[in-house]
């Protein structure tokens, strides 16, 4: 996960994932779909082409990218947003108090500051 919120206006976070194939790309959707809604998360938008090895799916302050391995070294959006800072999930769980999650074990990397709630605009 990369901590973008510094440098973007719509999002705090990217999540990149890579699936071994396009029905991969697309199990992973749904199951991350299902794991929002039960969370009562709310997701602004789906982005998805048939075949395109690409699923964007925007989560308000997260911003989860699917790719198959191809598509994910064509784009490259690790080197784009290379100034974010990355984060493990159990540590921004952690940084943002959920209840029931294992505390992250200690890195020497940056650590991880809450992150205040940016006002959207534009979507």
């Amino acid at each position: 996960m990369i901590d973008v919120s510094a440098l973007s206006s719509i999002t705090n976070f990217l999540v990149i994932a890579t699936a071994t194939s396009e029905p991969h790309v697309r199990a992973l959707r749904v199951e991350l779909e299902k794991a929002l809604d039960s969370s009562k998360t709310q997701i602004v938008g789906v982005e998805t082409a048939s075949e395109s090895g690409w699923t964007v799916m925007d989560a308000f302050d997260v911003m989860v990218h699917i790719f198959t391995a191809e598509t994910r070294s064509r784009y490259r959006l690790e080197h784009l947003w290379r100034d974010g800072n990355e984060v493990l999930v159990g540590e921004l769980l952690e940084a943002l108090g959920r209840p029931g999650v294992p505390k992250a074990t200690p890195r020497k990397a940056k650590a991880v500051k809450k992150v205040p709630r940016k006002k959207k605009t534009g979507r």
